[in-house]
């Protein structure tokens, strides 16, 4: 969608009046030139800028006072988003990401983000034709998408306040996904679902197995979701190996950059942890 089309849709977001400096806001792996000006984030429009205003207006006609606003576009070209006060994690990431309360407040906030967008379904408008899975890439096991997810619930999308999870953040990866999945993504950042070696200091000292029940339970999984956890980790791990080979050598930029560290080893160590560890994961969160 052109600038202009947004601009005739009545989404050209005006300026208040004086002079307003932007300063960089750092810590993404892929969309650059995100930036605050006063109390708004601009954020350069990409292919999903179109699911991500459409899914932050539902929130608010929710009442779901937990992500950003949407404002409109600016005269750049930028989505404008209101910039959302709290604390958020850097890099490297702060002691407290390993601290078990923070944690299950982020279970609980995404419990009621998925319980607000569910009502939204998943419309075609969500569902962006993408291209066929690589070769080699195994089918998804997790079954018919039931919300828009989140699908990045990374300690730095997160802001908190007052020691607990407020709101969630970057909302580019939004998608078509089951509470299942969102759930796998959750447990990979705030329940170490990594091998040691992979995890950051302040998530050396966790018990993974304890804390993704710790997690589910505060979120509140259904037993028979619980179930499906573990195998849909591992399939999702294998998959994602598959598709960020893809996204950095046609994407480039931050996808490249990602991989070029090391992200595909990464992926597949974690994907070996969780065949290792596959039966004592099941047992403590079912």
């Amino acid at each position: 969608m052109t600038s202009e089309t947004r601009a005739d849709d009545g989404l050209r977001y005006v300026e208040p009046a004086g002079v307003h400096p932007e300063s960089p806001l750092l810590g993404g792996d892929v969309t650059e030139g995100v930036v605050r000006v006063a109390d708004t984030v601009r954020r350069p429009v990409s292919e999903s800028s179109e699911r991500v205003r459409r899914v932050l207006e539902h929130l608010d006609a929710a009442g779901f006072d937990g992500a950003p606003r949407f404002l409109g576009v600016d005269a750049s070209d930028r989505d404008v988003l209101t910039f959302v006060e709290g604390e958020v994690a850097g890099r490297p990431w702060p002691l407290w990401v390993g601290d078990e309360e923070r944690a299950v407040s982020v279970a609980r906030l995404v419990r009621r983000y998925d319980d607000a967008v569910s009502t939204l379904g998943t419309p075609e408008w969500s569902r962006t034709a993408r291209p066929s899975d690589p070769a080699g890439c195994p089918p998804p096991v997790a079954g018919a998408p039931t919300l828009i997810a989140h699908m990045d619930i990374t300690p730095e999308n997160v802001v908190f306040r007052d020691g607990r999870a407020h709101a969630l953040i970057d909302f580019d990866l939004i998608r078509p996904a089951t509470r299942v999945e969102e759930l796998v993504n959750l447990l990979l950042w705030w329940a170490a679902w990594m091998p040691p070696e992979d995890r950051y200091p302040p998530q050396q000292g966790i018990d993974a197995a304890r804390r993704g029940a710790v997690l589910l339970d505060a979120y509140g999984l259904e037993s028979d979701d619980r179930a499906r956890v573990v195998d849909v980790a591992r399939n999702a791990a294998e998959r994602s190996w598959h598709l960020m080979k893809r996204n950095a050598a046609e994407r480039g930029g931050g996808w490249q950059r990602m991989w070029d560290e090391g992200v595909g080893d990464r992926i597949l160590r974690r994907g070996q942890w969780l065949t290792a560890n596959a039966s004592a994961l099941h047992a403590a969160i079912t």
